[in-house]
């Protein structure tokens, strides 16, 4: 994540701040200049530099949106990616509906920040939307299909999600972290469009062709291969050549905005020349590692629990080129 800066008293903000705790003054996210701005504290309007008049997103009081939209009493482009929400009599759902857009925000500020296109459903057929579903009444399945990402709301609860991570023995659980993994899915399609780039896919990561039915019982019947972290980023990765791409692709964000975050929080030098795979090698190991040690000083499990092999960083390498092409790809529109 970015450091941010309040422009009426220079307190330090932080990305889903909607006052400046120091001079009070209220706060928007505007998407277009990756910043956080001052709100008029009258109309509750910002104006840009170009005259446009900006609106806090109609989503502030249900999930806690900070973000800006050009249309009074709108919705920002990230909640306009969300097609369905729980209903408001389901106060569990709703609950666990605002962690859900957080992470969904942070996820699309990312995205903007490494110049990847996600383009809105609604105006384009090739764009992504959200189902953010409650589980309350019926069980939901995480998982993508066709531009659509389904999450589990339940996830946003710790207890649930530590009892599932425990159950199928990851290491690794966060709400942030299925945004991550599912948009890998809608990325492949995406952006994987011409026969030299997805021979190089198959290569890495196999034939994406493969019954996926078959697949996902052979993995639960048989469990990931005893190598297993020779070849992948995760024993979940091992089920599918599709699920090993998602998985590749959740960790380069996860690497990248860690990188960023140590960046700008003064605990690494900027390197912005150096190609991806160098940023790993130099600088993400060397930092996960010190961070993991300081996981087990106050007692916790290891921050970045993963082992980077040789396989794996072609495949991260692979995705990182991938990513960095995208801007070849139309443009989101900015709302």
């Amino acid at each position: 994540m970015r450091s941010y800066t309040c422009r009426v008293c220079g307190n330090r903000l932080f990305f889903e701040n909607s006052v400046c705790v120091s001079c009070k003054t209220p706060l928007g996210y505007s998407r277009t200049e990756r910043d956080i701005v001052p709100i008029d504290t009258d109309d509750r309007t910002y104006t840009d530099a170009e005259g446009t008049v900006w609106h806090v997103c109609a989503n502030l009081g249900l999930s806690g949106c900070t973000w800006l939209t050009t249309e009074a009493g709108g919705l920002c482009f990230s909640c306009g990616l969300t097609r369905t929400r729980p209903n408001d009599a389901d106060l569990e759902g709703i609950s666990n509906y605002a962690p859900a857009e957080r992470a969904k925000r942070h996820l699309i500020a990312e995205l903007d920040e490494l110049g990847i296109p996600i383009l809105d459903r609604t105006d384009d057929p090739r764009g992504v939307a959200f189902d953010l579903l409650s589980s309350v009444a019926e069980p939901v399945t995480i998982g993508h299909a066709d531009g659509i990402v389904t999450i589990d709301l339940a996830e946003a609860e710790d207890a649930h999600r530590e009892k599932v991570r425990a159950m199928l023995d990851e290491p690794y659980r966060t709400m942030l972290g299925h945004f991550r993994h599912e948009v890998g899915h809608y990325y492949e399609a995406f952006l994987i469009t011409d026969d030299e780039t997805r021979a190089r896919a198959r290569d890495l990561f196999g034939d994406e062709t493969e019954d996926y039915q078959a697949a996902i019982d052979r993995h639960y019947a048989e469990g990931a291969p005893a190598d297993w972290q020779q070849h992948y980023i995760s024993q979940y990765a091992t089920m599918h050549p599709w699920e090993d791409f998602a998985e590749t692709w959740a960790h380069y964000l996860h690497i990248s905005d860690s990188i960023q975050t140590a960046e700008q929080f003064d605990l690494l030098r900027p390197a912005p020349t150096a190609s991806f795979r160098e940023r790993i090698t130099k600088t993400w190991m060397p930092l996960s590692t010190a961070l993991n040690m300081m996981n087990r000083s106050m007692g916790s499990e290891d921050l970045y629990p993963f082992v980077l092999s040789t396989p794996v960083l072609d495949k991260l390498e692979f995705v990182a080129d991938l990513a960095a092409a995208s801007g070849k790809a139309p443009a989101a529109e900015v709302d």
